[in-house]
């Protein structure tokens, strides 16, 4: 039986004292599991079946000619820092489509944990062994379809990917105990992120549900004279939701000569209409579901991840910025990745 994956509990510093740090990967969890009589399932965090998306990391697991259970992540190296987008295209139902994108967008299997090996579970030894357990049996794999990924137990090794390496193919640093069991589905491990923020225009809001208070906020940043849509912020209390409603209501416009009167989002988008994607808006093909504001309030938000140059998940919101001009809300600011990589599968 395939466990559900350990988890991690959310830090914003690194813990120090008796950790091995490692890279925490932009890239899809999953669990790599090898049976006695060569069978090999991939099975993600929530259960689902992988395996026949990425055909070239179950030849590489089946290659090692061992009965064994791995837990790591799927990634796709890119031009600008590992590829989300790519990644998510890899899951598509024909086949034929399958085979093609295995060989021109292939994936790589990066291990951070060895949770069993032949007739012999690992899950109540300590991580540091099991590390070394993993190093040894990764270290004669051939190419880069199957790695262990880097560790340290230097703080500041870590505290250096984290600074220069997120949003470059990490989404930041976990720390895991020398001494830490594999616990399935229990957040026994820490994970840091840095936070990355920008100052949005905000150009509209979506109702909450079919109730009368705001769900989220439209945001834009300017491309030379066109705002562009990158994302929404919608965490917000209940009586939070209801005073925003109130401050924006004076800015409510008609949608005629509103810069997204034409739409927003309409250029081609990997990410498609995934939640917390930022939206796809097509006046000519769908009803609109939004209700236009004056683009001249700026708001600063705190976003972890970009998919281009839109947020993937929802920005948080930080504070108005009564200060900036909407028209000075530009792409310079965000943290777009540079293809640097601490690690290269």
């Amino acid at each position: 039986m395939i466990p559900k994956p350990m988890l991690a509990q959310l830090r914003r510093e690194l813990p120090v004292g008796g950790f091995i740090y490692e890279p925490k990967w932009d890239g899809l969890r999953c669990i790599a599991a090898a049976a006695a009589d060569g069978t090999i399932a991939l099975v993600s965090r929530h259960g689902r079946p992988l395996g026949r998306y990425f055909p070239e990391v179950v030849s590489a697991v089946r290659s090692l000619g061992r009965a064994l259970m791995l837990d790591g992540e799927l990634v796709i190296a890119g031009e600008r820092g590992f590829d989300f987008a790519a990644l998510l295209s890899r899951v598509h139902p024909s086949s034929t489509r399958v085979a093609q994108l295995s060989g021109k967008t292939p994936a790589s299997f990066v291990a951070f944990d060895l949770i069993g090996i032949d007739d012999e579970s690992l899950a109540d030894r300590p991580f540091a062994e099991r590390r070394a357990r993993l190093v040894e049996l990764l270290g004669g794999a051939a190419g880069g379809t199957l790695v262990a990924t880097p560790a340290t137990d230097d703080v500041d090794v870590a505290r250096l990917w984290l600074a220069r390496f997120t949003g470059r193919g990490i989404d930041g640093v976990v720390a895991k105990p020398r001494d830490l069991r594999y616990q399935p589905g229990k957040r026994a491990m820490i994970k840091v992120k840095r936070e990355r923020t920008a100052d949005c225009v905000v150009a509209g809001f979506r109702w909450f549900g079919d109730r009368p208070v705001i769900g989220s906020l439209l945001l834009g940043l300017y491309d030379g004279d066109e705002l562009r849509h990158v994302g929404v912020t919608s965490s917000f209390t209940g009586a939070r939701r209801a005073e925003l409603l109130e401050e924006l209501r004076g800015d409510v416009v008609p949608l005629a000569g509103h810069p997204w009167e034409r739409g927003f989002g309409l250029g081609p988008s990997p990410m498609g209409r995934l939640p917390g994607a930022a939206g796809r808006w097509d006046p000519t093909q769908m009803t609109q579901d939004w209700i236009p504001l004056r683009p001249t309030r700026v708001v600063e938000v705190a976003y972890d991840h970009l998919d281009g140059q839109r947020f993937r998940h929802p920005a948080r919101f930080v504070r108005w910025r009564p200060d900036r001009e909407a028209r000075s809300c530009k792409f310079d600011q965000l943290d777009v990745p540079s293809g640097e990589h601490p690690v290269h599968p």
